[in-house]
């Protein structure tokens, strides 16, 4: 297996700016579309576990479009072969000083081009060791 090819690492960076953008835009429409729609995809979140596409979609329908801008550090995508991907990033928000935000996604490329089947995100108390 091939880890990293180039233009398949390019292409997931592209999907996850895109997340990205549409998260702290509160794009709802451009969220929904990135997940799988199945009832196989979930989301662990910051207080709610989410099982299925209808779920993740009810909770963006749902959530306060406030407070969503942050700032992400040490993101890392990795490519394995040329249809799953794995992204990691850790968040920081105004809203929760002393708190660094933990991000991971599981992408897979569908024929209808790639998706996140499973994503986990949690919060915990900013380490004093940052390595």
């Amino acid at each position: 297996m091939q880890v990293d090819l180039p233009e398949v690492l390019a292409e997931v960076t592209a999907q996850f700016e895109r997340y990205e953008k549409a998260l702290v835009s509160n794009d709802v429409a451009v969220l929904d579309e990135l997940f799988r729609n199945d009832p196989r995809t979930l989301r662990y979140g910051g207080g709610e576990n989410l099982y299925g596409y209808q779920e993740i979609m009810a909770f963006r329908a749902g959530r306060s479009p406030i407070g969503l801008g942050r700032r992400t550090e040490r993101t890392l995508i990795t490519t394995y072969g040329r249809d799953m991907a794995v992204a990691s990033t850790l968040f920081y928000r105004d809203a929760m000083p002393g708190k660094v935000g933990r991000q991971m996604q599981t992408w897979v490329r569908f024929p209808e081009g790639w998706k996140i089947v499973a994503a986990h995100v949690s919060v915990i108390n900013e380490p004093q060791d940052k390595a």
